[in-house]
C-alpha cells in the first residue's frame, strides 16, 4: 500500500484516483438541471400533502385523480428527503435487512397521527438494479409523465413514513424520510418544502451547474464548508493578490484563515483535453508566488482523460502542496493538510 502524503507523487496519486464520474456527481447535475421543473410544480405538490390529512393512503387517490405526473411525485420526494439512485439501489437490494417480512411479503409499521399502520409493498424487491431510470425520474425521462404504479406507490411510502417505522433499524436506515409527519399541515409544510428547496438549489449551483466540472466544483466547495468551522472562508471562483504579481491569483477555489491561504485547483476530466497542459504551465509561477506571501497550493486531479498527460499532471505534483484525487478519502486528506496549513 502507498503512503499516503500531501504532496503526492504522480503513481501515489494514480493509485488513489477514480478516474470516472462517480454516480453522485451525475445525480447532482441530473438534480441541478431538475430543479427548474421542481420549483415550477411545487405548489401543485404542495396541495396534493396538504389534502391528504385523514389517511395516509390517501395521498395515491389525489395523485390518480389528478394531472400531477407520479414520477414528478417522486421525484420531489426524492430530492426532499435527499435518498437518490445510489441509495434507492442499495435498499432495493438489502430490503430483506431492512424490513420484516410477513404474511409472505415484506412490509413495515409505521406510526402516523398516532395511529400504527402496516404498509405491504406491491413490487419491491425488484431483481436487477433499481435505477432512477427505471423509477422515470432521471434527467430524461421526467419530463415525460408516468401514471402511478405499484413500484412508486412503494417508494412514495418509503419516503414518506420511513422514519416513522416502529422497527428501529427500518427508522435508522430511513431516518430522512419524515415528511409524512406534515401531511395536512399547510403552512409548516410550506416552510419545510421552500426552505428544502432553497438549499438544494445552492447544492446544486441553480442553472449554473449546468456541467459535470461546475457541479463537481461546487460539491467540494460545500464539502470543505462543511468540515471547516467558521473561521474559514471558503469561495469558489477567488483569487488571491501576492507580492510581486501585477494581478491576483485565480483559484478555482480559495480558502483563507487570518492572513494565510490554501488556492486550490480543480479538474476532472474523462476524455483528454488542454485544461491540465494549461494548469501544468502555471504550476510553478503559482507555487512560487504563493510561497512568497506564506501561501499555500492545492490541486484536485482525476479523470481517465487526466492521467493520459502525465508529464503534465508530474509536473503539477512536482508544484504543488497537497494533491489528492476525487473521493471523499481524499477530501479529508485536502481538509487535513488545510487545517494544518492555516
Amino acid at each position: 500500500m502507498l503512503k499516503t502524503t500531501f504532496n503526492k507523487t504522480i503513481q501515489e496519486l494514480e493509485a488513489n484516483a477514480i478516474f470516472w464520474w462517480p454516480d453522485f456527481l451525475a445525480e447532482l447535475e441530473g438534480n441541478a438541471s431538475i430543479i427548474p421543473l421542481l420549483i415550477k410544480t411545487q405548489d401543485k405538490f404542495l396541495s396534493l400533502l396538504d389534502l391528504s390529512d385523514k389517511n395516509p393512503y390517501k395521498i395515491f387517490e389525489l395523485i390518480k385523480s389528478s394531472d400531477f405526473p407520479a414520477n414528478l411525485f417522486l421525484k420531489h420526494l426524492v430530492v426532499l428527503t435527499d435518498f437518490g439512485g445510489e441509495q434507492i439501489q442499495r435498499l432495493n437490494k438489502q430490503l430483506p435487512s431492512v424490513f420484516e417480512k410477513k404474511k409472505g411479503k415484506f412490509f413495515f409499521t409505521f406510526t402516523w397521527k398516532e395511529q400504527n399502520y402496516d404498509y405491504y409493498f406491491k413490487k419491491l424487491p425488484i431483481a436487477g438494479n433499481l435505477d432512477n431510470k427505471k423509477l422515470g425520474i432521471d434527467g430524461k425521462s421526467i419530463t415525460k409523465e408516468q401514471a402511478l404504479d405499484q413500484l412508486k406507490e412503494d417508494l412514495i411510502s418509503i419516503l414518506l413514513f420511513g422514519a416513522n417505522s416502529i422497527n428501529e433499524t427500518t427508522a435508522s436506515n430511513l431516518a430522512k424520510c419524515e415528511i409524512g409527519n406534515l401531511l395536512g399541515q399547510k403552512e409548516v409544510l410550506e416552510k419545510y418544502v421552500k426552505e428544502k428547496y432553497i438549499w438544494v438549489s445552492r447544492i446544486t449551483g441553480g442553472a449554473q451547474a449546468n456541467t459535470l466540472g461546475q457541479v463537481a466544483q461546487t460539491y467540494i466547495v460545500d464539502y470543505l464548508k462543511s468540515r471547516l468551522d467558521k473561521s474559514f472562508s471558503v469561495n469558489r471562483n477567488g483569487s488571491v493578490k501576492v507580492a510581486g504579481s501585477k494581478k491576483n491569483i485565480p483559484f478555482d477555489i480559495v480558502v483563507k484563515k487570518g492572513n494565510k491561504t490554501v488556492g486550490v485547483e480543480v479538474t476532472f476530466q474523462v476524455t483528454t483535453n488542454s485544461t491540465i497542459e494549461r494548469k501544468s504551465g502555471q504550476a510553478k509561477a503559482r507555487r512560487d508566488l504563493m510561497h512568497k506571501a506564506g501561501n499555500f497550493v492545492a490541486y484536485i486531479i482525476d479523470g481517465a482523460g487526466n492521467f493520459q498527460r502525465k508529464s503534465a499532471i508530474s509536473t503539477i505534483c512536482n508544484y504543488s502542496d497537497c494533491t489528492v484525487a476525487y473521493s471523499q478519502k481524499e477530501f479529508d486528506a485536502l481538509v487535513k493538510f488545510i487545517k494544518e496549513k492555516l
